[in-house]
This record gives C-alpha cells, sequence and structure tokens, in this order.
C-alpha cells in the first residue's frame, strides 16, 4: 500500500516535470507579461489531467472490480483494460487503452524531451525544438535515443511491464523531495529570479509537501527494514515525523540571516516585467547556510537508503514474496 501510495504520488508530480515547465515556457518564447497565461494554461492542465484522468480512472477501476477476484490485484494497464472489457463491456475496455495509448505517447516524448533539456543545460548545449537537427545535433540524438530506448524496453518479450512502471514511478516519489529542495533554494535565489523570488506562504507550502513526502517515504523505508512493523508503529512514525518537521523549521527559522543586503533589496524593487536573469557566467555563487547544508547532506544520505530500500522491495514482488 505505502508503494501505491508513493507511486502515485511520483506519476503525479513526477521530478521531471518540475524543470520540464521551465524548459518549454523558455522554448515557447513566453516574457515575463505572458507568466499570467501561462499560469492559467498550468491550471486548466491540473484540473483536466487529475480530475478527468487519474481520479475518474481510479474511481471507474474501483467500482467495475468491486466484489471481483481481481479487486486489489493490479498486474498492468492490459490487465486494467481487459478486466474492464470483461466486467464492465468491450466498448469500456477500448475506450481505456485507447486512453493509455495516448497517455503512453505523450509520457514517452514529455519525459524524453524534459531529459534532452536537460541535458542541453549541464553541458550548454543548443537545445530548442525551434532548432533544425543540424544545429543542436546533440539535443536531438539525447531526445531520439531515449524513445527508442523506451520502445525496445516494452516490447523486451514478458517483460514484467506493471512492476517496472510502479517501481519507476515509486523512484520518482522518493526522489521527488530532492528535486523540490533544489528547486526551492533555486526560487529562492534572488541573483537568479529577482523580483520573482517565492513568497513566504509559497515556501511554507513547498516545506510542508517535502515534509509530507519524506515522512511517506521514511514509513516505506522503515517497513523494507522492520516487515513486522505494526499499524501503531506507523502513527508513531506518522506523528514523529510531523513533530521533526516542526522543530526542523523553528530551528531553520531561529538561525536564519535577518541581515538587509542592498543589493538585494534593489534585485526585489526591480518591475517584474522589465526583469531578465544576468547571464550565467556573471551569476554569483549560491550561498548556504550551515544549516541549510546539514539538512542537505542529511537529504542526500536518506535519499540513497530510501532508493537501496525501493529496489530491494521491488526485486522481492518481482520473486513472489
Amino acid at each position: 500500500m505505502l508503494l501505491l501510495v508513493i507511486g502515485i504520488i511520483g506519476t503525479t508530480v513526477a521530478p521531471w516535470q518540475l524543470f520540464f515547465q521551465q524548459s518549454y515556457v523558455v522554448d515557447k518564447r513566453l516574457r515575463p507579461q505572458h507568466m499570467g497565461y501561462e499560469r492559467t494554461d498550468m491550471w486548466i492542465g491540473i484540473v483536466i489531467s487529475q480530475i478527468v484522468g487519474s481520479v475518474a480512472m481510479m474511481g471507474l477501476a474501483a467500482a467495475a472490480f468491486a466484489g471481483t477476484k481481481e479487486f486489489g490485484n493490479f498486474t498492468d494497464a492490459g490487465g486494467v483494460a481487459a478486466g474492464l472489457a470483461k466486467y464492465v463491456g468491450t466498448w469500456a475496455g477500448d475506450l481505456f487503452a485507447v486512453g493509455l495509448i495516448d497517455a503512453a505517447l505523450l509520457g514517452a516524448a514529455a519525459v524524453s524531451l524534459s531529459t534532452a533539456y536537460a541535458f542541453g543545460d549541464v553541458f550548454s548545449l543548443r537545445h530548442s525544438l525551434h532548432r533544425k537537427v543540424s544545429d543542436a545535433v546533440g539535443f536531438y540524438l539525447v531526445y531520439g535515443g531515449l524513445i527508442v530506448l523506451s520502445a525496445a524496453l516494452v516490447l523486451i518479450p514478458n517483460a514484467p511491464l506493471g512492476l517496472v512502471t510502479e517501481a519507476v514511478q515509486v523512484l520518482a516519489g522518493i526522489l521527488l523531495p530532492a528535486a523540490t529542495v533544489f528547486l526551492l533554494l533555486l526560487c529562492n535565489d534572488d541573483a537568479v529570479l529577482g523580483p520573482w523570488v517565492n513568497g513566504r506562504w509559497t515556501n511554507l507550502v513547498t516545506g510542508l509537501i517535502i515534509a509530507v513526502l519524506l515522512v511517506f517515504s521514511f514509513i516505506m523505508t522503515v517497513s523494507v527494514i522492520f516487515p513486522d512493523i505494526t499499524d501503531q508503529q506507523i502513527i508513531w512514525t506518522l506523528e514523529g515525523g510531523a513533530g521533526i518537521a516542526l522543530l526542523a523549521f523553528g530551528i531553520t527559522r531561529l538561525f536564519r540571516d535577518r541581515s538587509e543586503d542592498p543589493a538585494r533589496a534593489a534585485r526585489l524593487a526591480v518591475d517584474r516585467r522589465t526583469w531578465r536573469m544576468p547571464p550565467l557566467s556573471t551569476l554569483p555563487p549560491i550561498r548556504l547556510s550551515g544549516a541549510q547544508k546539514t539538512w542537505l547532506v542529511a537529504l542526500r544520505g536518506y535519499l540513497v537508503v530510501s532508493c537501496l530500500a525501493v529496489i530491494v522491495r521491488v526485486t522481492l514482488m518481482a520473486l513472489g514474496h
């Protein structure tokens, strides 16, 4: 159950989406005055994908399989399509399959494109769909190569695609806090974003989300190390995690730097519509406090342990344990 919860989070708020959105905003040549339209577009997409997509899909499957032997025994998306055809009607299974093909094509294109964007960012290569193939060879090689690799994986005979999908999404859910922390630091760097840096409430909500994700992944890790853990002990873990999160928040607020930087105040006072990020070569290195460095080191070590726990759990599931 914990694995499925983390997997649902990982596939809904996948780490790659956080950076894909930034890249395609740049690729669409949007300017600051277009941010309102972009946010509206994002919210429309969230409502359609979550309510019309995820929530409706889970509700339909729960209603269709209630009281049957398939209920609670998810194998893969193909099994869901076959089950809907069996208990609801052939049209339902066909409709689910068509939607699944559409989602698969979109996912393969978007995830591969996100990776190609990131590859170009890290290695300072030209990376844009506006460029010709001859003008951005590395970008298009990564993009096309990942799609071919994904297709090859799917076509492997008897590959446990359901388990592979679940494992990938759980890993995404485990890695999400690290990606979100990195993004949070970036979104609070006024040298990068100037007047567009996060406000207090955005940081608070993001911090709460990170804490919830860490607690979920921590419970899953503990359940792998101690398979006989009880429900009461899980509740104690949740309560302890909430207490640690509140303590960490208090310590961070207590020791934060309250000194005013005139240069920072000047950057924040610039009109949002005219702000432009300076060239990368002119940006100052990010300055982390001792507390931030400590938390980042602890987070990195914890994520290594969590990822190993996911690998162990998925291996045991593959072996039928």
